[in-house]
Order: structure tokens, then sequence, then C-alpha cells
């Protein structure tokens, strides 16, 4: 697939008309984002899987980003169209869970392949990753190696990031740059300003839109990224840096809705995702890390990807109690 290919495909979306019954079949409604249902995504393959033993209609309602879910949870409250949401991650999912618009998963999980023990009541991890920033070999020979590093760079050095009022990566950096800094954080965002080209509501519209096209020579994304030009691209130009204070960890999750009148199908399919017929299409089409382990079935080039010595990750009480606090001092250090 070319690169323009690529960009038609990532704005792709496959909304459909909400229904409970197609053709006498059950119909369940997940809301998730761009990258998961496109062409190229994991989803088309995902949905003829599911619907080959579900006696279902499997139909995706498609949002901008995971922060966009989360949105639109909050303002259909009980009246959500969706039965399930895929795309939530460690870092929205308290404030999720504070909705009360999600019910409890009652799943016995299998042994899961994570860095982090994993025992939520409500959320099913179906994937990991950790922040990175990727490059462009072409355009850049020494990047920084340290998130300090790339806070003090000239400005000459432009990046691309994510809103995180709209994007879980763009949520991660700041959760990121707070874990690194602490109380420092607001004036480390001061610093990094110069260097930042744009921040795009999506992670989707950096990549493909502006990095992919050569606009920046780094973007944030994920320790995993170059796992998909070096298979699939067959290029290796494309690369994380390793990061010497650590990187932020992210787990993608899903959950049922509280008002759907489909929970058994739904919880069928958080079941049925943590499954080999599922899991398989993650290292490179969702291009992260799968949450069960599939031996010999994870690419090779996964192999070949740096390995963060420290996973970073704030606990859920801290970021429920800090979250919001943390953007408004993100908003005023960007409009100083």
């Amino acid at each position: 697939m070319n690169l323009h290919q690529l960009l038609r495909a990532a704005l792709t979306t496959f909304i459909f008309l909400n229904a409970t019954q197609v053709y006498g079949q059950p119909v369940l409604t997940v809301y998730t984002h761009p990258s998961f249902a496109a062409e190229w995504g994991p989803g088309p393959a995902i949905k003829e899987a599911f619907e080959e033993h579900c006696n279902c209609q499997l139909q995706f309602t498609v949002l901008d980003s995971g922060g966009a879910i989360l949105q639109r949870l909050r303002l259909e409250g009980a009246g959500t169209s969706a039965d399930l949401v895929l795309g939530l991650d460690t870092s929205t999912m308290e404030t999720a869970r504070k909705t009360g618009l999600l019910t409890q998963h009652q799943l016995s999980l299998p042994e899961l392949s994570l860095p982090v023990d994993w025992q939520d009541p409500v959320f099913v991890p179906y994937d990991w990753g950790y922040l990175a920033f990727v490059y462009d070999t072409q355009q850049i020979d020494n990047p920084p190696e340290s998130l300090a590093a790339l806070v003090d760079a000239p400005d000459d050095l432009k990046i691309i990031i994510q809103d995180p009022r709209t994007s879980t990566p763009g949520l991660g950096l700041l959760l990121w740059m707070k874990h690194v800094f602490g109380d420092q954080a607001d004036e480390r965002w001061q610093q990094l300003q110069g260097k930042i080209l744009t921040t795009t509501q999506s992670w989707s519209d950096g990549y493909f839109s502006l990095f992919m096209n050569g606009e920046a020579p780094m973007i944030l994304s994920y320790s995993t990224s170059p796992a998909y030009h070096m298979a699939v691209d067959k290029t290796d130009r494309y690369q994380a840096v390793a990061f010497e204070e650590g990187h932020y960890l992210q787990v993608e999750v899903a959950a049922v809705t509280e008002s759907s009148d489909q929970k058994a199908l739904a919880r069928s399919f958080l079941e049925f995702m943590l499954t080999p017929d599922f899991q398989r299409h993650m290292p490179l089409k969702n291009v992260m890390y799968p949450a069960i382990n599939l031996g010999d079935e994870l690419p090779e080039v996964f192999d070949r990807l740096i390995q963060p010595t420290r996973a970073l990750m704030f606990s859920p009480e801290t970021l429920r109690n800090n979250r919001q606090a943390w953007i408004n001092e993100w908003l005023d250090a960007m409009t100083r």
C-alpha cells in the first residue's frame, strides 16, 4: 500500500445505522477509533472472524480518537447506541468509569501478557505499547535520547504531538512529562513549545497527513510504530528513540455499556478479544503488542524494536485525582 492509499485508508470511517436486529440477527454496536476500523486496520478481519461464530452483525461506529469515544459516551449518557466501547486506555479509563455508564465484564480472564498485573472488573485489555518519539532517519541523524534532551534541544528541531484533550497518545505525553518532571512540568512544557510544529486532534491526523509527508522529523507515537514500516513498507527509515528516563506505558481497553441490551453478546466479544483469532491482528494491523502471548505468531520485526528500560505509569487513583488539573496546567503553559 503506497502512502496516498494509506492516507485515504486512515481517513476512512465505518459508521453504521444503529439497530438491534439486522435480518433477524442481533447487532453489536462498537464505538472505536479510525485506526482500528480502517481498511488497513484490524477491524475488518476481526469483524469477519467474530461474525463466523456469533450469528450476529458486528457494527463499528468510528469516532476521531479514544478521547472522542469518551466524549461521545458522556454526551449520550444512558441513551448511547454503543453496546461496547473499544479504544479507551489506562489514561482515560478512570474518567470513563466515573460516568457510571459502563458495567462489569464478569469474565474470568485468561493469562495475559502485559508489563503490569491486570485485575480490573470493568475494562479488558486488548493490546499495549510504550509511547515514544519516532523519527525520520533521512531528516535527522542524532535525535535526542531523553525527554530532558528533547525539551532542551534547539527550537529548529520540530516535532508533532497530539492534544491531550482529544487524543490518548497526547494525554499519555502529558502524563509522561509529569512523571519525569513533576512540579517542573509546566516550565518544561514552555521550553518544549518552540519545538512543536503543530498539535493535532488525533494520532492519525499527525502521522499520516504530516509526519509521513516530511513536515517534521519527529512525532509522538509508539515504540512499535517502526514494526509496521519494517514489515509492510520494507524500510528501516522510521525508528523510535529509547529515552533514558523510561517510556510511558499505554494499555488499550474495551468495556460493555450499562445500557446495552446486548450484554451477553458484548461479553462474548470480550472473550473473543483475548483469543489468537483476534490477537494475531494486533501486532501489524493495530501496531501494538498483543495482550496474550502469541508465541511464534508474533512477527520477528518486534525483536528489532527498542526495549524501554523502565515502564512509567501513574496509578488509577492518581489519575482520577489529578487528570483535569494537569490538563489545565498544560493549557496554561502552552498559552503563555
